[in-house]
């Protein structure tokens, strides 16, 4: 299916709905890492793609592809050959890079390097991307957010059947705009579920089984990987597995703002007939939630234009 990259994909009913499509683009590195180039850079052919990232003829010629047949790119032949145009889809990704970049700087360890800093153009100051609700514009924490299902909200429904083949952990170093931890957080349909789970109350083994209907064996491991990487604890026995109680940790409440970045990504671009997959409402408040991200330094508004890396 071919996207169209100005207005809004018409989804048919009951597949996967908007959050199944938005990780299925956010649990690519490549993709996050293409779209890095062109975003920041203005990257848009081949060869400085190959200048700046490890990437054969190959992989890069089968993402380009995929991202144009998603909407995110739009080819154009001139003098000098093809070139590759982000289009509006493309270019409204930039807050889930942006949010990425930030926790992965602030909380991954075993960088090859460390990330560069970014920088807001406006005020020039080095900043971190801070969540706020764009109804009321006060900053809010993870959990100020509560979440539902939605008319087209379902586990099954929001899990990734497909995402696009990823490198492998043993693969060459990338450098800075490497993002390890964040692809085991949402890199397969399991691991984006799980963390989704987590983000919506489940604590138990039993709750994150029922919710999301995996295999017991895929519910331990995710589980052990995301303990390994701090981003939940667990409470209660030891010796006791079905007494555990695993609660987000501040490393995986600081994840948030990625996840609902690529939601918000997801349900502006890909609409279901039934209506949205997910709606979030500013805890103790009347009025839904949905993500402005402001500059640390000077507080005002980020935009995609107006940000660099040092």
């Amino acid at each position: 299916m071919i996207h169209p990259p100005d207005r809004p994909t018409e989804l048919g009913p009951g597949g996967d709905n908007a959050i199944a499509h938005a990780m299925g683009v956010a649990a690519d590195e490549w993709t996050l890492l293409i779209l890095r180039y062109a975003l920041q850079d203005g990257v848009r052919r081949t060869a400085q793609w190959q200048q700046v990232l490890p990437i054969s003829s190959a992989v890069l010629a089968s993402r380009l592809r995929r991202m144009t047949e998603l909407g995110l790119f739009s080819p154009v032949e001139d003098e000098e050959g093809a070139a590759y145009h982000l289009t509006p889809r493309g270019a409204a990704l930039w807050p889930v890079l942006v949010c990425i970049w930030a926790w992965e700087a602030r909380w991954a360890e075993g960088h090859p390097l460390c990330l560069p800093r970014m920088r807001h153009l406006v005020c020039g100051h080095q900043f971190e991307p801070c969540m706020a609700c764009r109804t009321c514009g006060g900053l809010v924490e993870p959990r100020e957010v509560t979440g539902s299902f939605g008319p087209s909200g379902s586990w099954p429904r929001s899990a990734p059947n497909t995402t696009m083949r990823r490198r492998s952990s043993g693969s060459a170093n990338l450098g800075p705009g490497f993002f390890p931890e964040s692809r085991a957080l949402i890199g397969n349909r399991w691991s984006a579920a799980m963390l989704g789970a987590a983000y919506l109350g489940a604590h138990r083994f039993s709750e994150f089984q029922r919710r999301l209907g995996a295999p017991a064996t895929v519910i331990a491991d995710r589980l052990r990987t995301f303990r390994s990487l701090g981003v939940l604890e667990v409470l209660g026995d030891a010796d006791r597995t079905d007494r555990h109680h695993y609660r987000l940790t501040d490393k995986g409440r600081a994840f948030f703002p990625v996840v609902m970045s690529a939601i918000e990504w997801g349900q502006r671009w890909f609409l279901a007939p039934e209506g949205p997959a997910v709606v979030f409402r500013h805890r103790g408040s009347d009025h839904p939630f949905s993500v402005l991200l402001l500059c640390s330094a000077c507080s005002r508004p980020l935009t995609g234009k107006e940000m660099t890396v040092d």
